[in-house]
């Protein structure tokens, strides 16, 4: 990769290198906030607070005193350290095997805002992922160990709760009303500097960052760029508007060396909503999937896709088999326009328009064929395909040999687990072979983490031939083990 096009998340590990732990996320039972908590805004504002001042420059007192308050400090520890093994790495490929400390020890911090009196925060996955405890500071310098509610690794978002009451929480604001050129400020904790606020404008909307090495195909990316000032502890923090609304949450800069070049990236308000009431009725986010691969329309390859002067809109490059939009009938070769009647010019921003609904949701898409408007309802399905739609009810998956079942309470109880699916079945084949007995317990592939049957099979059913896929795990006995498996 060149370096001028690297892109870097923003370092939650100012205290360490960032360590991958092999246990999942926390499923906490729902505690339903009231939508007045997370959704109204403020509505009395005075013109000099929320806008130009007097003397024509751009006020931000307002928007700084509506949110400060309610942007805490996040710091992670993990009992779990790498230890250097060249031998390892050149056999798998992968990081080296991890050793557990008496105590668990720092290993990371960034940012999180609060967005209920009660205690829900939200941050990014990457700042609390692997983390095995969770602190949190307010701006009043009270600290509360917070419980991790879920995670959703494809947005970057997590959501976490302290039993807290009466607590400064922001509001949350309507990202799609954000305006290319509107002054925003971003709030949060770099270099562990509590309590930071800068400011810039927003530069563009749905941002994706294609050059990121860590990204899958279900990876939502439809960033707001700005060029607010954001460095390694923002992860995150607030993107506010000048209203003290929440319109995004802080997770990336564009970067030569690792610190603020000139433009950072947060995840808008839109998809934020979603995922976190998601992961506060499920502790799972439940996206819905169209089932169709995409291609943006540029000048280069409009006369290859065989548009003439169609420049709008996304192309439908494939229809998968059983999916929500081939039952629909949405063909190959179709440009969507509009989905629930807001316009698509990106793959970016329809994914983030798919990204607000769940599996079941109809959506209203607008497409051309053959030069004419069409209009469908589209059911969305469980995965891109339906292939796993009954995997819920049937509470086990079999593949590669092997029968997979969702870890029973008992067993994440006595091993301390937050997630994970079991091994219940092994016959000869690809896992066997290479040493996994029956009885694992799956705890991540990829470093992505398992929480579910549906989980795997989303991954097995995606995964490529000749594939290379590392599973990270645990024995019934507490043996951690990690394997390299060619699919």
């Amino acid at each position: 990769m060149r370096k001028e096009n690297l892109v870097a998340i923003v370092a939650a590990a100012l205290l360490g290198g960032a360590v991958s732990s092999i246990l999942a996320i926390t499923i906490m039972q729902k505690r339903f906030v009231t939508t007045q908590d997370l959704m109204n805004p403020q509505l009395s504002l005075v013109s000099n607070q929320a806008g130009n001042s007097a003397g024509g420059g751009a006020d931000f007192t307002y928007a700084a005193e509506q949110s400060v308050n309610s942007v805490v400090h996040v710091k992670t520890y993990s009992s779990e350290v790498e230890q250097a093994d060249p031998f390892f790495e050149f056999f798998f490929g992968q990081p080296t095997p991890r050793q557990r400390q008496d105590q668990p020890v720092p290993r990371g911090a960034g940012s999180g805002v609060i967005v209920s009196k009660d205690g829900y925060i939200v941050t990014n996955n990457h700042v609390v992922d692997g983390a095995e405890k969770v602190m949190v500071t307010l701006n009043d310098k009270r600290s509360f160990e917070a419980k991790v509610v879920g995670t959703d690794p494809n947005s970057d978002i997590a959501l976490l709760k302290i039993n807290q009451t009466d607590l400064p929480f922001m509001r949350i604001g309507d990202s799609d009303n954000l305006r290319i050129g509107e002054w925003v400020i971003a709030v949060g904790n770099p270099f562990n500097l509590t309590s930071t606020v800068t400011a810039g404008i927003v530069s563009a909307k749905g941002r994706n960052l294609p050059v990121r090495e860590d990204m899958n195909q279900y990876q939502v990316e439809s960033f707001i760029q700005t060029d607010a000032v954001v460095n390694p502890g923002n992860s995150g923090g607030a993107l506010v508007n000048t209203k003290g609304e929440l319109i995004g949450i802080n997770t990336a800069i564009y970067t030569q060396n690792g610190v603020f070049n000139g433009y950072s990236f947060a995840i808008p308000a839109s998809i934020v909503k979603k995922v976190i009431y998601d992961l506060m009725e499920y502790g799972a986010v439940q996206r819905g999937f169209l089932g169709i691969s995409m291609s943006d329309i540029t000048s280069d390859n409009a006369e290859k896709l065989g548009l003439k002067n169609l420049l709008s809109g996304v192309y439908v490059a494939e229809v998968t088999a059983g999916g929500g939009a081939a039952a629909a009938g949405i063909q190959k070769g179709d440009v969507v326009e509009s989905i629930n009647g807001m316009n698509v010019n990106s793959i970016a921003q329809l994914q983030e328009q798919v990204a607000r609904y769940r599996p079941g949701d109809n959506v209203d898409i607008s497409l051309i064929r053959d030069g004419k408007v069409k209009h469908f309802k589209v059911t969305l399905r469980k995965t891109s395909s339906g292939d796993n739609q009954e995997i819920a009810v049937k509470g086990s998956f079999t593949a590669m040999g092997a029968t997979y079942a969702n870890v029973s309470p008992q067993l994440k109880n006595s091993l301390m687990l937050k997630g994970g699916v079991q091994i219940v079945e092994l016959e000869n084949g690809k896992l066997k072979s290479q040493g996994i007995r029956k009885g694992l317990i799956i705890l991540r592939i990829n470093r992505q983490p398992i929480s579910s049957v549906e989980d795997l099979a989303e991954i097995f059913a995606n995964a490529q031939q000749r594939q290379v896929i590392t599973i990270e795990g645990v024995y019934p006995n507490g043996l951690q083990a990690l394997y390299s498996i060619g699919i």
